[in-house]
């Protein structure tokens, strides 16, 4: 099993009678399933084969279909819609005769829209119908592509994913050795100022009393123990198959959450080096989750 990615393209061509295509499908990182398509004209169906397609493969990203289609310019038999071409003199005729256009021209007229059709394209809906559905199968076989790409990154971010994990449970240790000393270095440094001001009024009892205090306030032992209990939950999440980005996303807050409550309860140089280092860490798997479906 594994995690899927958020990046890849697909691509698939095919023919049938006088149509050719080509069909190229891309994603990229996106909160959500958001699905775009481009298409030929007179081919609705291939909207919603679009859509459908994507969304029984994918769960997250902004995903893109386009179809480019082409029909031989050989294929059929032509003809002239002269209804067609009757209403677009009829409409212009007024303009023509003001002198606020000038008299159309054969070719000029040819190129308007529907006046040259063909045979087939009038004759056989069957034959579009089959055209569409042709299409509409490469549609599948670039949404198919482009999930094998997905699957392909997904692998990718697997090991990258797996080794900022380790590295965060191996600072998580680091802070947890370093971590023993907060009392000492707390009551070492609350003894010094209090001497400092008290003088020989410090007693040695006031200084235990106030140390433990503060040692209580700056305990990182829960953070410690959220923060192991947050790496097996990160291991758990890698070995899922399926969409686990947003539950990667939420994790990596709480990460984060830790870690500043880590280092605002820091007692010593080194302890706060490890908890830079640990933000430091987490940030970059917080970039990578961003890939995940």
């Amino acid at each position: 099993m594994t995690i899927g990615g958020m990046t890849g393209f697909g691509r698939a061509e095919g023919a049938l009678g006088a149509w050719s295509w080509a069909v190229e499908a891309r994603s990229v990182n996106g909160r959500n399933l958001e699905v775009r398509f481009r298409g030929p004209p007179g081919f609705e169906g291939l909207e919603r084969a679009a859509r459908e397609g994507a969304q029984s493969r994918f769960l997250r990203g902004q995903v893109t279909i386009g179809v480019q289609a082409k029909r031989s310019d050989s294929a059929g038999a032509v003809k002239v819609n002269i209804e067609q071409l009757e209403h677009y003199l009829k409409a212009g005729g007024p303009y023509v005769a003001t002198g606020m256009v000038a008299v159309p021209t054969l070719d000029g007229l040819l190129s308007l829209k529907g006046v040259i059709e063909t045979a087939d394209a009038i004759d056989d809906p069957d034959a579009q119908a089959a055209v569409e559905a042709a299409m509409a199968t490469s549609i599948g076989l670039a949404l198919d592509g482009l999930a094998a790409g997905r699957a392909e990154e997904g692998r990718s971010l697997e090991g990258v994913l797996n080794a900022l994990v380790a590295r965060i449970g191996d600072l998580t240790g680091n802070a947890s050795a370093l971590a023993e000393g907060q009392p000492v270095i707390i009551k070492a440094r609350f003894e010094k100022r209090l001497t400092e001001l008290a003088g020989e009024a410090a007693s040695e009892e006031r200084i235990l009393q106030e140390a433990a205090a503060m040692a209580v306030k700056a305990d990182v032992q829960e953070e410690l123990d959220r923060l192991r209990g947050h790496v097996e939950a990160a291991r758990g999440l890698l070995t899922t198959d399926g969409g686990v980005g947003r539950k990667l996303d939420f994790l990596t807050q709480e990460f984060m959450r830790e870690a500043n409550t880590l280092c605002s309860k820091s007692a010593s140089g080194a302890l706060t080096a490890v908890g830079l280092d640990l933000k430091a860490t987490i940030e970059q798997f917080r970039e990578q989750v961003q890939n995940v479906e």
